[in-house]
């Protein structure tokens, strides 16, 4: 599996709000609905389709206000663990990393590898745009 590490973000809430965000793939709903087809969430699971592909994720692990673990199921196009680390550094400062483990064979690293290096690190700077945005 080859390791995929965004850069840290600086998330201005505390680590109890951005976890309980995180961790739950019905708080995405509102989200992904305009941006998937066929979108479907309970708490620890979801599936849509997207490019034609149709994807399932499962949270696999929960470590309150510090860790998520989000798995791809069996049938999607790419086996993967997405682990979304969190640090809270003062009451409205919570820093975010996220780190990707995903199987890739040799043409599929060498056609995908730099994009997702540069994806994981926008998905990270958007999670943190969204938090930081001011009502």
């Amino acid at each position: 599996m080859q390791e995929y590490k965004s850069k840290q973000v600086r998330i201005e809430r505390p680590a109890a709000m951005v976890y309980g965000v995180l961790s739950d793939f019905t708080t995405f709903t509102p989200f992904m609905r305009d941006k998937v087809e066929g979108w479907e969430a309970t708490t620890d699971r979801c599936s849509f389709r997207a490019k034609g592909m149709t994807m399932s994720l499962h949270m696999v692990e929960r470590d309150p206000h510090r860790l998520v673990k989000i798995t791809s199921e069996e049938g999607s196009p790419l086996d993967f663990t997405l682990w979304i680390q969190m640090q809270e550094v003062a009451p409205d400062d919570t820093r975010m990393r996220l780190v990707l483990h995903v199987k890739l064979n040799m043409m599929m690293r060498m056609m995908i590898g730099g994009k997702l290096e540069e994806g994981i690190d926008q998905v990270a700077e958007q999670i943190a745009a969204m938090f930081n945005m001011r009502a």
